[in-house]
């Protein structure tokens, strides 16, 4: 049933091509005043400090926006149909968000990349995030939250494929990396096809990981499925992993505390997952390695050949 969800999840997202915006409708309509804009900053300029949600007709976007202020939701028309291709803002992301608060949904962002190679989809400032049947594909961080960065996050039936990497003149870019210490939420999400660093990495307090799929399986010089650099608390639960085998690091899908204990990790729960390694890769791994020296609760993993559960460090 989970390996139903994941690929429902990702073709859900995949179901409509993006396809030029039509008609008399502007590409960008505050839904509020009903007001049209031919840019995404002019819309979000449009709502200012206030609340609103801007209505994206379907097409591929070379353009990026600045959030400073205010509470903004970006809803694609159809999901799946609007692109945002290529283009950052302040050499940071196709969304910068330092508002009060945004919600992102139906949107793919693709190809994002910078100059310090440290570019992502979306890039989280202030306020809390919730983002809903995304597609985050082929660039270095699909989302990056800066390390001052305190509100909640929660993603929900998105995608993130083919991002990461670990140059050596620059740092590691991830799926996911949560560098500050808010709460990070993740449910029904598929991660795949890795270029490098780690699907997800959080320092937040708090984690929570449900019902997702980590395949690693085309994978390339990736390291772990989930690093809780600094510790947490919280659950990941019934998700499935397949480490592959082009490995930037093998030993652990799963690593707590590597970095510090910065966040207390006892009574975090770890149950009901699958892991595997991906056929014809002969090694041994463990499914969690604990840095934390903490009571961490596993029970009813279902792990294959070469598994070890846990592994003190």
């Amino acid at each position: 049933m989970r390996k139903l969800i994941a690929a429902t999840v990702f073709a859900s997202i995949l179901a409509a091509a993006p396809l030029p915006a039509q008609g008399d409708v502007a590409p960008f309509v505050v839904e509020q005043s009903g007001e049209g804009f031919d840019t995404l900053a002019e819309a979000v300029g449009a709502i200012a400090g206030g609340t609103g949600t801007i209505l994206i007709a379907p097409g591929t976007y070379r353009q990026c926006a600045v959030q400073d202020v205010g509470r903004i939701a970006y809803v694609a028309r159809q999901p799946g149909s609007v692109t945002f291709d290529g283009v950052a803002c302040e050499g940071k992301a196709a969304l910068v968000l330092g508002g009060s608060g945004a919600r992102v949904e139906g949107i793919i962002f693709q190809n994002i990349r910078v100059a310090d190679e440290n570019g992502a989809g979306i890039r989280l400032e202030h306020g809390d995030l919730e983002v809903r049947e995304t597609l985050f594909r082929n660039g270095e961080n699909g989302i990056l939250v800066a390390n001052d960065h305190d509100g909640a996050i929660r993603i929900e039936q998105s995608t993130f494929s083919g991002l990461g990497q670990c140059p050596e003149n620059a740092g590691c870019s991830h799926s996911i990396y949560n560098s500050g210490s808010g709460t990070l939420s993740v449910s029904r999400v598929r991660f795949e096809r890795g270029t490098g660093g780690h699907y997800l990495k959080s320092r937040g307090a708090r984690i929570e990981v449900v019902d997702s799929s980590f395949d690693d399986s085309q994978g390339r010089a990736t390291n772990y499925m989930i690093d809780l650099s600094d510790g947490a608390r919280g659950t990941i639960a019934r998700n499935i992993f397949v480490q592959g085998a082009d490995k930037e690091n093998y030993s652990a899908l799963i690593s707590v505390a590597p970095e510090e204990n910065g966040n207390r990790s006892a009574g975090l729960t770890i149950t009901e997952n699958e892991a595997r390694i991906a056929p014809g890769v002969d090694r041994r791994t463990a499914f969690v390695a604990d840095s934390s020296g903490e009571a961490l609760t596993l029970s009813n993993n279902r792990l294959g050949p070469g598994i070890t559960e846990l592994e003190r460090r």
